[in-house]
């Protein structure tokens, strides 16, 4: 996902750890946490847990949503989203959106991509649960939620043109852009 050269970006944003330990994942932090856990084995042969942590419900609109890498429970580094994360054998890259974690992602040095592993206590941990244990269920709320969502955030191109909220002017006052449901102004049609 991340170019040559924001991979470089990120890289030179990362900030070591201060060895700080893992807090418990809490059940009132579901919507303002995303904790994800990779294990991977080290050249020496142990396996080691690596765990990201995104604190989203922080200040967005500042750019002060960081990532926090663990190892075995103990902060090795800190970054400003997006995020590239190093490990040994890759990185992992975060990136998140204005809903939430988008991506996280560990990317090998030979270019392979694999998810992390969500905390069973998380929202994306619970919601994966409910998928293993329900399957139908989980993808008709799936097919539910995109609905609900789509229908809401719709243009109004469906909606008759007196349905299109638009904004009352002066004549003084110039002309705003077109709306969104595609009236651009003149003699409107009237609607049957």
């Amino acid at each position: 996902m991340f170019g040559g050269r924001r991979r470089r970006q990120a890289l030179r944003r990362v900030e070591p750890g201060d060895g700080r330990a893992l807090k418990r994942f809490r059940w009132w932090q579901l919507p303002f946490r995303a904790l994800l856990h990779l294990r991977l084995t080290e050249a020496d042969g142990t396996v080691a847990v690596y765990s990201v942590d995104v604190r989203h419900g922080q200040n967005q609109s500042s750019g002060e949503v960081r990532a926090d890498l663990y190892r075995e429970g103990l902060r090795q580094a800190r970054c400003r989203l997006p995020a590239v994360l190093p490990v040994p054998g890759g990185h992992v890259e975060v990136a998140m959106s204005g809903f939430g974690l988008k991506r996280c992602h560990y990317v090998t040095d030979g270019g392979s991509e694999y998810q992390l592993t969500p905390d069973p206590a998380s929202a994306e941990g619970r919601r994966a649960r409910f998928d293993r244990a329900h399957p139908a269920l989980s993808r008709g709320v799936g097919w539910l939620s995109a609905a609900v969502l789509g229908w809401r955030w719709s243009s109004c191109s469906s909606r008759p043109p007196g349905r299109c909220r638009r904004r009352s002017r002066s004549p003084a006052t110039p002309a705003p852009s077109p709306p969104r449901c595609g009236w651009t102004g003149g003699a409107r049609p009237r609607w049957p």
